[in-house]
């Protein structure tokens, strides 16, 4: 199957113009005359999935590879050192970032994995009204999420409104309209501006909020006439 031809699939399915000026998103490494005999979802690549994949593998990244600018390619450093081993097994890669994020998974963590079913999605951010007990309503979220901790900012009583952004969205916060919001990487700052603004926040962490990816992207692509195989994305942190 020709890359250009999933290429087309993806676009049509969220669109690469959506994505912000910022990102990467996109055909990233190959060609899209080149073709694909199988397809890996991942939000990261690593060494082992490189070596795994066979000749002529797509990947379908969530994060880009390639980010900023490339000044020089040198093997002994990253991207390159993955680049280079990529070339030569004839690899091609594909970013599905932000424009991603808006069109499917946010809302897949919100109703798919956390549970809330009636919700409206705007942009980065789902929302759901309704009326929770805290600690019963964190507790649900850590369980769902699998997490073993997670950080609280400005603790309320009772919640009637609940946001989420996966990965990171603190710099939304001034668009949140909601008692809660839940995303990742929250910094010190983001805390203290949150509770000057009476905004409660639970860090889910980047990764464990986002390691979802290739599970809502694969619902897509079932029907596709190669393999498409989900693969075991790593989290870069330990904790202790």
């Amino acid at each position: 199957m020709r890359v250009g031809e999933i290429y087309d699939i993806l676009d049509s399915l969220s669109p690469f113009e959506l994505q912000e000026k910022w990102d990467n998103s996109g055909l990233l490494l190959g060609s899209k005359e080149q073709d694909a005999r199988q397809i890996v979802l991942s939000v990261d690549i690593d060494f082992q999935m490189i070596e795994e994949a066979d000749e002529n593998t797509l990947f379908i990244l969530h994060h880009p590879l390639i980010f900023s600018g490339l000044k020089r390619l040198l093997w002994n450093e990253y991207p390159a050192n993955l680049l280079k081993k990529m070339i030569c097994k004839n690899h091609a890669m594909i970013a599905m970032h932000t424009n991603f994020d808006q069109t499917h998974l946010n809302s897949y963590v919100f109703s798919r994995v956390l549970g809330f079913e009636d919700f409206e999605s705007q942009g980065f951010v789902c929302k759901s009204v309704g009326e929770w007990n805290t600690d019963e309503l964190l507790k649900h979220i850590k369980e769902s999420l699998g997490l073993k901790v997670m950080r609280i900012v400005g603790y309320k009583d009772t919640i009637k409104s609940i946001a989420l952004t996966t990965g990171a969205g603190a710099s939304l916060m001034d668009n949140i309209d909601a008692e809660l919001f839940l995303t990742g990487d929250i910094k010190y700052h983001d805390a203290m501006k949150a509770i000057s603004k009476g905004l409660m926040l639970a860090d889910i962490g980047h990764f464990e909020s986002e390691r979802y990816f290739a599970n809502a992207l694969g619902e897509h692509l079932k029907n596709l006439p190669i393999p498409v195989i989900i693969a075991q994305s790593i989290n870069p942190y330990s904790y202790i």
